[in-house]
């Protein structure tokens, strides 16, 4: 959802739309008056980024994930395979002592595998259950929220539509009368300038 919701239903319904030409003029005045850092600087109404708080270890993965690093001394899963065991010090081992460690590990690792699949098992199910009618129970109610809002804006729109819909007639008369107005004016300002430059011509004949 963006921060800022933009509806164009609040423009005037009856005045005509803008040309081609007065659109560009539009833009070249905008882009004009933004300063050179809109592009670059985060909006005022954007929330101030809060600070990092990782722990070493984490900002040493992320240094490593953003320089594209291969994993190194993670989990060594061999171990859990009693086929790929081979002993650390062959010396002091012997290939029955490491069968048997490369068992035990593994048999350590498979029951603990299966208690938590137990666990999953009888817990999961009912936990997961619960977690979904949560999100459901959100969702509904954000939903309505938002049907709402829209019901609330279109019912806004509707009424400044209609108010503007029913003076377009009086507003048409009333653009009219103004016009003619104006004209008179300009008309007046030119009988005026006339009027002035035949007394200064009458000035100048008497001064002769």
């Amino acid at each position: 959802m963006p921060l800022i919701i933009a509806s164009h239903d609040s423009l005037p319904y009856i005045e005509p739309a803008p040309t081609a030409s007065e659109l560009a003029q539009i833009t070249s005045l905008i882009t004009s008056a933004l300063a050179s850092s809109s592009t670059s600087t985060p909006h005022p109404s954007l929330p101030t980024l809060l600070p990092s708080t990782f722990t070493p270890a984490m900002t040493l993965e992320l240094s490593r994930v953003a320089s594209g690093l291969p994993l190194e001394n993670g989990v060594d899963l061999s171990r859990y395979d009693p086929s790929t065991f081979t002993p650390d010090s062959p010396s002091t081992s012997t290939p029955s002592t490491s069968a048997l460690s490369a068992a035990y590990t593994s048999s350590t690792h498979l029951s603990t595998r299966l208690t938590n699949l137990s666990l999953l098992s009888s817990y999961g199910r009912n936990a997961w259950l619960l977690h979904n009618s949560q999100l459901e129970e959100l969702l509904r109610q954000l939903e309505e929220s938002l049907m709402a809002l829209r019901t609330e804006a279109e019912v806004c729109n509707k009424e400044r539509k209609g108010a503007q819909v029913d003076v377009r007639d009086e507003m048409g008369r009333l653009e009219v009368r103004w016009k003619k107005a104006v004209g008179r004016v300009l008309e007046v300002e030119l009988a005026t300038e006339g009027v002035r430059r035949d007394i200064l011509e009458r000035q100048r004949a008497g001064a002769r």
